[in-house]
């Protein structure tokens, strides 16, 4: 077993690696940017590095600094967790060149999995079923038409980036009108998100439950499958619950479904954990793409089997055998995942930054809350929304979901919008209580104005932030030295009352509460959240009303328009299409 893992993340999901190594007994060892000197996952390693600016691509992106704080910490392995790096398999194959175990997948089966094309003919060659399609990179509009007409195959198609993944470069040909548009779309996609151009083509399933196996698999052999989840509420082809097991496969499919993800991850020649994902319509299913990583949702997984995914990552990556056979692995009651956001759902799940100025997770039976946040902590906009995860298990789906309610109704957050109250709401849905919903449902059939009246029905109420007299205060100071952090703690035994002062709003100042002026003429519109710019939707000299949209910035995948609160005359604008911004940023200027 490991001494020293290094776990190159943040938040909720970083702390749980480093609780799973705690009960292995192995050391742990942070990262951070400037941004989260004080961050959770910070306060709870063994110690921590700097590695750069707030900016993402300067510092957990950084592969170098990254691999450079674990050799000055002396760690033997390196944990990814999921986003950041975690499929990314230059860095994978970095750190395996490193003296570092790197715990996760073999670099080469990363590669083979992370394209769509190569990931479609192994699971073929392993007689997965895969939606009918191209196993190659089509190359022309002329050859999707070649495909539609030999293949026999009735619109919609899809055309696919080969290396895409949560929507991106996934264009929808409705008819032969579109594909030129279309193909050209889905290739500018690839290449601005994935670095590759090459696009493949498959037939456009309407309605589809998303089915996603969570497999193990040993370095001497061993593949195990773990049941699967329900990840099919969603939007924009961002999971927003998900469950474990589905509620509408049969024993039958259900058994079909784990053997073949079984045997693909085998033909792969992949070790490590990973999810198999399916796309599954009218009782038969598909194979859509492999996760070479750990999940969000593994939690969910972990309260149905017993087994902790986490820890067998890193017992795998040790060298150890998994010790349980298929048979071994049952399930026992259900359990439902709820992604606590910092969002506005009554306005296009918007993200939201601020300070937790009440902090208080639910609990009681069947109830677990992964985080990595604290009361007073900042959530700011450089990086995703993600809060917390709430789990709730229960005997069935019907208990579950009313230990849901209850579970929800008790997680105490002021100071900031979540999307508490759109959960709430979800379990008095008839279409999801049924398990009628689909991977469309949020995007086409939800009723937008229920979600208005659900934050007004269950959004936080305004308390009091709390306050206390201590007879001894304690100060805490941060130090750098070569860019490892140490934590200072003196005390002041002046009685003195501590009164938690409310810190600015993003329209007072933003994250951190330090108002920024910017010099231009006229109203500037600024960027609200980290993110790339996908569109400028104006130019200079054009008028615009209030609320018009003057660009789109993606975030954590998800597109999030940007509007002008004022009408006028545009003055100024500051970016363009491709460029990544800061919370704060200069968009354009209205006049």
């Amino acid at each position: 077993m490991f001494d020293k893992v290094l776990v190159a993340n943040r938040g909720e999901i970083a702390v749980r690696v480093m609780r799973a190594c705690e009960e292995l007994g192995v050391g742990t060892v942070a990262v951070y940017s400037d941004a989260d000197k004080n961050a959770g996952h910070v306060r709870y390693a063994d110690e921590a590095y700097n590695v750069g600016p707030a900016k993402a691509s300067e510092s957990y992106l950084d592969h170098e600094a990254v691999i450079e704080a674990g050799e000055k910490a002396g760690a033997d392995a390196v944990h990814p967790g999921y986003g950041f790096l975690a499929e990314n398999a230059e860095f994978a194959s970095k750190v395996e060149d490193s003296d570092m175990k790197w715990i996760g997948p073999p670099s080469d089966a990363m590669r083979q999995l992370g394209e769509k094309t190569g990931a479609r003919q192994v699971m073929d060659e392993a007689d997965v079923p895969i939606v009918p399609g191209t196993k190659e990179a089509v190359d022309s509009p002329d050859e999707i038409r070649e495909f539609v007409e030999d293949e026999e195959v009735s619109y919609p198609i899809a055309i696919k980036a080969e290396g895409g993944g949560g929507g991106r470069g996934l264009k929808v040909v409705r008819s032969e009108d579109e594909i030129d548009d279309q193909f050209e779309s889905a290739q500018r996609e690839g290449e601005e998100y994935f670095d590759n151009p090459n696009v493949y083509v498959e037939k456009y399933l309407e309605n589809p439950k998303h089915i996603e196996v969570q497999i193990l698999a040993d370095e001497h052999g061993n593949v195990r499958h773990l049941g699967e989840r329900d990840c099919s509420l969603q939007r924009r082809h961002q999971k927003v619950i998900e469950e474990a097991p589905s509620p509408v496969l049969d024993e039958t499919l259900r058994q079909e479904i784990g053997e073949a993800a079984r045997r693909g991850v085998r033909e792969a020649g992949y070790h490590n954990a990973g999810t198999v994902e399916f796309l599954v319509e009218d009782g038969r299913f598909y194979f859509m793409e492999v996760n070479t990583r750990i999940q969000v949702e593994h939690c969910a997984t972990e309260e149905v089997t017993g087994i902790d995914v986490v820890k067998w990552q890193i017992r795998i990556a040790a060298g150890e055998r998994i010790d349980f056979e298929q048979e071994d692995v049952t399930f026992d009651g259900h359990a439902i995942e709820f992604r606590v956001n910092a969002e506005d759902a009554a306005n296009s799940f918007a993200p939201q930054t601020g300070s937790l100025d009440r902090y208080d997770p639910s609990g009681g039976v069947g109830v677990r809350v992964d985080d990595g946040v604290r009361q007073g902590d900042d959530i700011g906009g450089e990086y995703d929304s993600m809060i917390a995860k709430l789990i709730v298990w229960a005997g069935d789906r019907d208990e579950c979901i009313e230990r849901s309610k209850r579970a929800l109704s008790e997680y105490d957050i002021q100071g900031i919008k979540t999307i508490i109250p759109f959960h709430l709401l979800m379990l008095e849905d008839e279409t999801f209580v049924e398990g009628d919903h689909d991977t469309k449902y949020l995007d086409e059939h939800l009723d937008e104005t229920a979600v208005e009246e659900a934050y007004e029905r269950w959004g936080p109420e305004d308390k009091p932030k709390p306050a206390g007299v201590k007879e001894t205060l304690e100060r805490e100071f941060v130090v750098e030295v070569d860019g490892k952090r140490f934590e200072v703690n003196l005390e002041d035994y002046t009685p003195e009352m501590l009164v938690a002062e409310g810190k600015a709003s993003p329209a007072e100042g933003g994250a951190g509460g330090t108002a920024q002026t910017i010099d231009v003429d006229g109203t500037p519109v600024v960027a609200d959240m980290q993110g790339n710019v996908l569109s400028v939707e104006v130019e200079e000299g054009d008028e615009v009303g209030e609320g018009d949209v003057v660009c789109v910035i993606e975030a954590m995948k998800m597109e999030n328009d940007i509007t002008t609160t004022v009408a006028g005359t545009v003055t100024e604008v500051a970016v363009e299409a491709g460029d990544s911004v800061d919370q704060g940023d200069l968009l354009v200027a209205v006049e």
